[in-house]
């Protein structure tokens, strides 16, 4: 079945999708929500590398907007006690799957390169939790970092906001949301972001079957996310048919080119350059949806995290002369 996939693929990513393909696991719109979170728990550790030592790693409950709201805050090391960056990390998933578990790798890799502290929040899923539930969590823990500076030692004009997937997603939203506040994000790092719920981009099409991701499991996603069918015009659940992004936060792009989510991350990067808005995109052509998290498999997700942490050096000059590894 492999000669039937694009001859273009990175061998690292032909090789992680030749192990979906043993395992022969059901796909996840084949059974419920709950199935499927506990097939991606079992899966997602075969894919990541080894955990990172960083300075120290926490968790603390905040009140949210639906009751308690866990939070994993990592302290890089090197990253100072005071006044530190910090960055708001949001997983991906599809709204109904992932965790603080599986993408716990990521978060320790921008903690350590940018001496800074991540927060991720175990936001709530869909189907229990629809849109609006997750952006509405997110908004609160932007919140509790921009008034609790002194509390976890972070900048408050220095936040940034990153995500993968539905993460990425959630992120635009957020960064759209904040433009108002007195310190908005002073960047986005995306991955792979999904923007546009429509899925009627050629990219759906092209890679609808047979590359990790595909276009039945999004749908499937998307529809234990929104209430209904007015809810794909949204803007909060597709931040691309917003009606400016004019005032964003400058942004990092990072596309998989074997993706059916690649022609909407390109779309909503061409959108914020049209608006004005500073845009480093990076592409990956010879990878597949999910690739960052998948660093046991090969080099592209460090290199990936490692473009996003000097895209947000370069649009913060408090860095200063410091490089990303």
């Amino acid at each position: 079945m492999t000669t039937s996939l694009s001859p273009l693929l990175d061998p690292e990513a032909r090789h992680v999708l030749d192990l979906g393909r043993e395992a022969a696991t059901p796909p996840f719109e084949a059974g419920t929500p709950e199935e499927a979170r506990r097939a991606y728990e079992e899966d997602f550790p075969a894919l990541q590398g080894e955990r990172e030592p960083i300075a120290s790693l926490t968790e603390r409950t905040i009140a949210g907007p639906g009751g308690p709201l866990t939070l994993r805050i990592y302290r890089g090391h090197d990253a100072p006690a005071i006044d530190a960056p910090a960055l708001l990390y949001l997983h991906g998933g599809g709204w109904v799957i992932g965790n603080l578990e599986s993408h716990d790798e990521i978060c320790r890799w921008l903690a350590n390169m940018t001496a800074c502290v991540v927060v991720c929040p175990d936001y709530r899923l869909a189907p229990e939790h629809k849109f609006p539930a997750a952006i509405e969590d997110c908004v609160a823990v932007l919140s509790f970092m921009q008034d609790g500076e002194s509390d976890l030692g972070i900048d408050a004009r220095r936040i940034a906001v990153a995500g993968d997937s539905a993460g990425g997603n959630l992120a635009t939203v957020l960064c759209l949301l904040a433009r108002g506040d007195k310190s908005p994000p002073t960047a986005q790092l995306l991955f792979y972001p999904n923007t546009d719920a429509s899925q009627a981009a050629d990219s759906y099409r092209c890679f609808a079957d047979g590359y990790g991701l595909t276009s039945a499991t999004m749908a499937w996603f998307r529809d234990h996310y929104v209430s209904d069918a007015g809810d794909i015009g949204d803007w909060r659940v597709s931040p691309l048919k917003a009606e400016s992004l004019a005032g964003v936060a400058p942004a990092f792009v990072a596309i998989a080119g074997h993706d059916i989510l690649a022609d909407e991350g390109e779309a909503y990067a061409k959108r914020l350059v049209d608006d004005g808005v500073p845009v480093v995109l990076r592409r990956w052509p010879g990878q597949i949806h999910g690739f960052v998290s998948m660093g046991r498999h090969g080099p592209a997700a460090r290199q990936a995290v490692g473009a996003a942490v000097a895209a947000w050096r370069g649009f913060d000059p408090a860095f200063g002369d410091a490089q990303a590894d």
